[in-house]
């Protein structure tokens, strides 16, 4: 036990050894939040208070999950096999599965992921001749989602228009789709699962009975069905006492509104369990203390919130550099400068990271890095399971395991390419409606030239399905590769481009394979089919949000996709009114706090350094604006930031016609025209080395801050430091 705790400060330790009681850990950025969790229920095992399997833990990504198990393997000399350790979506799976009877699902369901479930969509709005345009299927896939986040079944939905009642309309028909079919999506493993809970006495008895702790990790990011299946499992009555639930979060780092997390749900658990031991982990162990500062400093402009102040024992560290550019190419272009030198001196470009509140922001500063030759990495490009020729492969061993799955045979019915015309394949869709079966089992309702050109194509799913029936696991999807002609197919591609596609389908057996050796023993009296397990697995990683580690490259990603991560240096770009905080922020609802979390998460992923950046003009969208600093950027002491730029004093003031306020007003008093320019004057055509000729048009600020306006025409309105410019006067 002594072995346990060692290494751990006073909060921490109070954490990990608390009684057996309901617990709110409010866990700030490095503040050990991981291991306090690890070492919590390592230490409820080894002091005898719960077995491995009377324990669940509730983690948001698989990486987590494995890396929770990872730690606990090592800390106790256990069999971490049978234990519920996973994510949201991987757990009601796995309950989904065992009691797939009492959910009314077939053993063998299997789960959309993400693009399967707006192609099955799509599919539906055809077979329905739904206007798309009125009813877009991704709108509606938003929809439907976020009605099962709330637990709503279509009966539940209000529809207050015409509208809103036909899209309602719609989720009823798009759930009987997938009934008929067998499958799932994300919200509806969740929302099965609590349904399951709640309506099946005996079963929601016996895992109130099994899990004594229930343990969540990243509650803040909890929505509000997440928090209402915890509240079953956790609950008890004079039969069954309740569990207790230690959940670990920061209030600070809620920053997934718009995937329907509640922050609110902290506060909720607070006060609906009647918490006893609310525990602040407020030591960092990350970052240097002037980045610790300006974090605090900034969140605390927050007023919904429970409260901490990050400190570290590592010293004050660097300051926060901070760099004003005239415009987003000069930005970018200092930015890879000084990428440059960090990378002489020693630094791993794994370590550096940059980050943008857009993602339109990435084109410039990609076009520099490339320009430079600069490896650099866009952190959450498509991940495995989301690229086309492995879906494709997938597709297939779905059908293999689910022949009624229309989505994956609409995917590979046709591909490659043998000859199926979209009237054979109208043909089939009219018929399997009329005859409301799948799209598999209508084929041999067809006749003449559709069912002559579709019945090779089962054909040979039967054949594989038969061949494949005794094979390993791996050697099935070998099997399949090369029957499906997807090898074939590939190989004739030209190049590059085939050949990486090629490596691909091949990592796919391996994957099938490392799936096989780390496979968890099944619940007792329970026998899955090992393929229905291994493409639950691939769905549930193509839905996961984190993106794999890469090469020694640059890493430049969102600032929400930078969550949970960390790099010795940081740039954090765009610090601008109206891009961060984002201009939609000011006409939401508590949309600017969250933006101020926001900016919270990005300064706490720098140990090091923090470079912070803005552009006085900047091209999005094909327009060019003209930019006001980030409120977010003066919130910042003063005596934290180093300038390495002449600080504007003026860069504030508002301007009509900006995105959001971001604009600068242009200075036009008369009272300029008399104004001192060092021998310049309002209205005076000057040349610039870089933008050419062009007219003063307006002037600010007076001495080292003096900056003026010039239309530069086809080269765009620049303002530019008077001091600096280097401009002569033309004429």
């Amino acid at each position: 036990m002594t072995d346990l705790l060692a290494g751990l400060n006073r909060e921490q330790t109070q954490a990990v050894t608390l009684p057996p009681q309901h617990a709110l850990i409010l866990a700030g950025a490095g503040s050990g939040k991981t291991r306090v969790l690890t070492t919590r229920i390592a230490w409820l095992i080894q002091t005898g208070q719960v077995t491995p399997q009377g324990l669940l833990a509730v983690t948001f990504t698989n990486k987590a999950a494995k890396e929770m198990i990872a730690r606990i393997t090592a800390m106790l000399p256990i069999n971490t096999r049978g234990m519920w350790i996973g994510t949201f979506h991987g757990l009601c799976n796995r309950l989904l599965r065992t009691h797939h009877r009492e959910a009314n699902l077939p053993q063998l369901f299997q789960i959309l992921d993400s693009a399967d479930q707006l192609a099955a969509i799509k599919r539906l709005l055809k077979t329905l001749n739904v206007d798309d345009e009125k009813y877009p299927p991704r709108e509606l896939q938003h929809f439907i989602n976020g009605q099962k986040e709330q637990g709503h079944r279509p009966a539940d939905v209000e529809a207050w228009d015409e509208f809103t009642r036909r899209r309602v309309e719609l989720f009823a028909e798009y759930e009987a789709q997938c009934q008929r079919e067998s499958v799932v999506d994300f919200a509806e493993l969740l929302l099965r699962s609590y349904e399951l809970l709640k309506h099946n006495e005996p079963i929601r008895k016996h895992y109130q009975r099994r899990f004594r702790h229930i343990l969540v990790d990243e509650f803040q990011d909890t929505n509000k069905l997440q928090y209402r299946w915890l509240k079953l499992l956790a609950g008890g009555d004079g039969e069954v006492p309740g569990a207790c639930l230690f959940c670990v979060g920061d209030d600070d780092q809620s920053i997934y509104r718009f995937r329907g997390a509640e922050v609110g749900n902290m506060l909720a658990f607070e006060r609906e369990f009647q918490v006893p031991n609310v525990i602040r982990l407020e030591q960092n162990y990350r970052s240097c203390g002037n980045i610790l500062d300006a974090a605090n400093a900034i969140i605390a402009n927050n007023t919904q919130r429970l409260g901490k102040q990050l400190w570290t024992d590592q010293g004050e560290g660097e300051p926060i550099r901070v760099y004003e550019a005239f415009t987003d190419g000069d930005e970018a272009r200092w930015l890879v400068e000084e990428i440059q030198s960090l990378v002489r001196d020693g630094l791993s470009r794994s370590d550096i990271a940059v980050l943008y509140r857009s993602n339109a922001q990435s084109r410039v500063l990609e076009h520099q890095l490339f320009s430079a030759g600069v490896s650099y990495r866009v952190y959450g490009g498509l991940r495995f399971f989301e690229r086309q020729e492995v879906k494709h492969a997938l597709a297939y061993l779905r059908l293999i395991a689910n022949p009624d799955d229309d989505t994956a045979f609409a995917r590979v019915v046709n591909f490659p390419t043998r000859g199926i015309g979209a009237r054979s394949l109208e043909a089939l869709q009219d018929a399997a409606r009329t005859f409301n079966g799948s799209l598999y089992a209508t084929v041999s309702h067809l006749t003449g030239k559709p069912r002559k050109a579709i019945e090779p194509f089962v054909a040979m799913i039967e054949k594989m399905r038969s061949d494949t029936a005794a094979l390993p696991l791996p050697e099935v999807v070998d099997h399949v590769l090369d029957q499906s002609g997807l090898r074939e197919h590939y190989l004739s591609q030209k190049a590059k481009d085939g050949q990486e596609r090629l490596e691909n389908l091949d990592e796919l057996i391996s994957a099938a394979a490392n799936f096989v050796a780390e496979m968890p023993a099944p619940e007792a009296a329970v026998d899955h089919p090992l393929l229905a397990d291994f493409l639950a697995h691939a769905s549930l990683e193509a839905g996961d949000h984190q993106a794999d580690a890469g090469e020694d490259a640059i890493q430049l990603m969102t600032v929400h996709s930078a969550k949970g991560l960390e790099f010795d240096v940081v740039f954090l770009t765009g610090l601008e009114e109206g891009l961060f905080p984002h201009d939609n922020s000011v006409r939401e609802l508590d949309g600017l706090e969250e933006e101020r979390r926001l900016m919270y998460v990005a300064v706490t992923r720098a140990r090091q350094r923090l470079y912070v950046s803005l552009a006085q003009s900047r091209m999005l969208h094909g327009q060019t604006r003209y930019c006001m600093r980030s409120r977010f950027l003066d919130e910042i002491p003063v005596g934290l930031t180093k300038w390495l730029t002449p600080q504007q004093s003026a860069s504030r003031q508002p301007s009509p016609g900006a995105f959001g306020a971001g604009m600068r007003r242009a200075a036009t008093a008369p009272a300029q025209a008399s104004r001192d320019l060092n021998g310049l004057r309002i209205g005076q055509a000057v040349q610039h080395a870089r933008f050419g000729v062009g007219t003063i048009v307006a002037a600010e600020g007076s001495g080292a801050d003096a900056r003026i306006q010039i239309n530069f025409g086809p080269n765009g309105m620049k303002w530019l430091l008077l001091g600096v410019a280097k401009l002569e006067p033309v004429g």
